[in-house]
């Protein structure tokens, strides 16, 4: 089953595909561009169509989605962990 997908394998988020993302689970992602399979342990809930961390990341670094710069991480963020609004924000602002 996939759980997630990701487009690049510099990638440093996936988006979470399936409802029930739990805290414990292994999950399995799909990246599209390589046709390859990866898979992360998820140390928290993760709600569909948000991301998880593929690796852990400190204040500063960026954040890879589909390939692209998609902003920077504001707070510690460890694989497996969900990431969101409470740990990236845009580079814009």
């Amino acid at each position: 089953m996939i759980h997630f997908v990701l487009h690049d394998a510099k990638d440093t988020v996936a988006v979470v595909v399936v409802e029930d993302a739990k805290a414990g689970m292994t999950l399995s992602g799909w990246i599209m561009d390589e046709d390859k399979f990866v898979d992360v342990h998820a140390k928290q809930d993760i709600p569909i169509g948000h991301k998880v961390a593929l690796k852990d990341m400190n204040p500063g670094d960026t954040v890879w989605k589909y390939g692209i710069d998609m902003g920077k991480v504001v707070a510690p963020i460890k694989a497996g962990e969900h990431a969101h609004v409470h740990n990236i924000k845009t580079k814009r602002w």
